[in-house]
């Protein structure tokens, strides 16, 4: 390549963006807009100028023998540009437009300008549309066949693999998506990555600023929560009697049919973890040479030895053996070792049950007198149950793409007969993890990991991402279950506490609500106040400081209002009988707020002997039975994603294709992301939680019909 036309080194680090399309389309508009608004450097079209002195001069017009001149001004005006940039530079134009200007109007380019066309760098192009009205000037051609030339514009960059975004919209549109794109550039080559790394960043919907901070999380880990003390009955949990259950399960009933209720049950991911005993027996069992009291001996499995005991109580029991009988002629003559063996090996084939594969929600959970049922079927009979109003009820499972499909066909089994017996309509509906909750992945040196083909790597974000799911929820009232934790019969029972806790709600809704547009009075009194914080002090546990006490009557109320003014969920705690998982807490944020939190042991120091003291001094275990409020007190819904606790979730290690990485889960979906809430919690009876983590879960007395 000539020396005219080699592209400046870019030496001072400056990135630069181009626009690029078809006439017409906004490139010099929007090129002038960045410049100002950044304070730096654009670079004009030399062919305007350069064409409209011929024209004016000799009347002629654009030809091919001005391609060369043209590009040739053009580089310099750029070189020249570059020296004065402040950070950004960019291009009304480049010399790939006036590459394919040459090709589609004289069928030729002069190989000096293709081959530096081909070499000049950018860090972005800016593909403009052509959905902006077309303006004629002398050097112009003609609207016709635009759409025929953004085609050939984009196809010129697809073919040279040049990094490009398509701008689309009005001026204003066009702007406002160009800044975000740029800020977003900027700080992902500040962070390191390519522009190709940005791209992908881009397209999978990730916000720039997550990466950023997931990254911050991976470098310096995340902040542990700082308990102060375990909450407990009447401090921070409340007991109620039967009575009063009752009593505010038939306040429930009087106001649900002026409501929109939804139950709201994640059920994303397979049963893997359910099955994960059996498939490591399977694995490493040597069926040719050790009797399974010896495998049970070696590897301490006593959850296998449980499994084999209650054998025939499992509801699938019956199933797996009546196909054990079709693929072996004499099963019930083989030998007890070996009859066990095939049992859970057919339990677990693929081209059998695969129960460890498919979802837990479609697996059989429950024996009825004339039906087996699954975590499906029970959620629907018990969404008809308490999550009903005017005839209509709404159940809505978040899945996995793949295991939809199986959802669909067990609703569609049960859906008729549950609708006909409580002569209620169910409508029933599908969400997924959306992938811009997905995290980076990174090395175990913090790097970010790449894989074979140098692409980044992302995972799930966790349960957490599912406050964007739940946010899409359009319903006043929302019950939170999770797809493990049904029961068998006892509905009634059941629907009574979830009834409880929604009436609690809705009358603290109407009370928070009243308090909102009382605030919102301009003879607000002190007196009004000092209602309000008893309110908050008696019935919701909150405190407030001697610093509001002296504070401005204006700071009174902005501090209330911002209590007040939150998403509210009621949520139900069982005792604590040894199970895994979180509980409540008083927890102390870094601003020195104190609040009532749901906390996983993850999240706790436990090196730390005192922070350990008060997790195990827990009392009671969180079922994750929840009652949502999302409106507010206009009636719209809330934003949740503004009350997660952004700097709070988990680091796990995982593994791809052999190599180590680290990935983060974002704040669980009843801890970090619900830690802003206006939060209440309640001790429901342990009827409400039968949680099946394992298989072996299946054989406690609730999910054998058993009181």
């Amino acid at each position: 390549m000539e020396e005219n036309l080699k592209q400046q080194a870019n030496i001072k680090s400056v990135v630069k963006i181009t626009l690029f399309g078809p006439e017409s389309t906004g490139k010099t508009t929007l090129a002038k807009q960045l410049a100002e608004h950044y304070r730096t450097q654009w670079v004009p079209e030399f062919a305007r100028d350069y064409l409209q002195e011929k024209w004016k001069k000799t009347g002629a017009i654009c030809s091919v023998d001005d391609m060369l001149p043209i590009a040739y001004g053009q580089t310099n005006l750029e070189n020249a540009s570059v020296e004065n940039a402040n950070a950004l530079l960019f291009c009304d134009t480049n010399l790939l437009v006036t590459k394919v200007f040459s090709e589609m109007y004289y069928n030729y380019c002069d190989p000096k300008l293709d081959q530096a066309a081909r070499e000049h760098e950018y860090d972005l192009f800016f593909l403009t549309d052509i959905d902006v009205p077309w303006e004629k000037d002398d050097i112009r051609d003609t609207p016709i066949g635009r759409a025929t030339v953004f085609e050939v514009f984009k196809q010129a960059l697809v073919e040279r693999n040049k990094p490009f975004v398509v701008l689309s919209g009005n001026k204003e549109t066009r702007f406002e998506k160009a800044v975000a794109i740029i800020d977003d550039l900027v700080l992902a080559k500040t962070l390191g990555f390519s522009t190709a790394d940005f791209l992908q960043i881009q397209e999978h919907g990730v916000a720039m600023k997550n990466v950023e901070q997931q990254l911050h999380f991976f470098k310096n880990g995340v902040a542990p929560a700082h308990l102060l003390r375990p909450a407990k009955l009447s401090d921070g949990i409340l007991k109620l009697s039967e009575k009063e259950f009752q009593m505010h399960a038939s306040f429930y009933e009087a106001h649900k049919e002026k409501l929109t209720l939804s139950k709201f049950v994640p059920a994303s991911g397979a049963a893997s973890r359910m099955f994960k005993f059996l498939t490591e027996f399977i694995n490493d069992f040597d069926v040719e040479n050790e009797s399974i009291n010896a495998y049970i001996n070696r590897k301490k499995a006593s959850e296998l030895s449980i499994f084999i005991v209650g054998m025939d109580k499992f509801p699938f029991f019956e199933a797996v053996y009546e196909t054990l009988k079709q693929e072996f002629e004499n099963f019930d003559a083989l030998d007890r070792d070996l009859k066990n063996y095939y049992f859970i090996k057919v339990l677990l084939a693929s081209n059998h049950f695969n129960f460890a594969n498919k979802p837990k929600g479609v697996l059989p959970f429950h024996k009825y007198a004339t039906q087996i049922a699954t975590p499906v079927a029970e959620h629907l009979k018990e969404c008809v149950h308490y999550a009903t109003a005017n005839k209509q009820s709404n159940l809505h499972f978040t899945v996995s793409t793949s295991h939809q499909s199986y959802f669909e066909q067990e609703v569609a089994t049960h859906l008729i007969e549950v609708q006909n017996q409580n002569n209620v309509a169910i409508n029933v509906t599908y969400s997924y993890q959306h992938p811009s909750t997905d995290t980076i992945s990174v090395s175990p040196n913090n790097e970010p990991f790449r894989d074979a083909a140098g692409q980044l790597l992302f995972r799930p974000g966790g349960h957490g991402a599912l406050i964007q799911n739940l946010s899409e929820i359009d319903a006043d009232i929302v019950f939170i279950k999770n797809i493990d934790n049904v029961v068998q019969n006892h509905l009634d029972k059941v629907s009574l506490y979830k009834k409880a806790l929604a009436g609690m709600l809705i009358a603290l809704q109407e009370q928070v609500f009243n308090f909102l547009r009382g605030l919102e009075d301009a003879t607000v009194t002190s007196i009004y106040i000092s209602e309000i914080v008893v309110f908050l002090r008696d019935n919701c546990q909150i405190e407030l400081g001697t610093d509001f006490q002296t504070a401005t009557l204006e700071y009174k109320i902005t501090t209330l209002q911002a209590i007040l003014n939150r998403p509210i969920r009621v949520c139900g705690m069982v005792k604590n009988e040894g199970e895994p998982g979180g509980g409540p807490f008083w927890v102390r944020h870094a601003n020195g707020v104190v609040s009532l939190q749901i906390v996983e042991s993850s999240q706790v120091n436990l090196d730390d002997t005192k922070q350990r003291e008060i997790l195990q001094a827990a009392t009671h275990f969180n079922p994750v039975d929840l009652v949502c409020g999302l409106k507010d007190y206009k009636n719209k819904k809330f934003n949740l994603s503004d009350f997660v606790d952004e700097k709070s979730g988990f680091i796990v290690e995982k593994n791809t294709a052999g190599l180590p990485i680290k990935g983060y889960e974002l704040p669980g979906l009843w801890n970090g992301a619900m830690a802003n809430w206006f939060t209440v919690f309640v001790q429901v009876p342990l009827l409400t939680f039968n949680p099946v983590k394992t298989v072996n879960d299946l054989l406690k007395s609730l999910h054998q019909g058993h009181n």
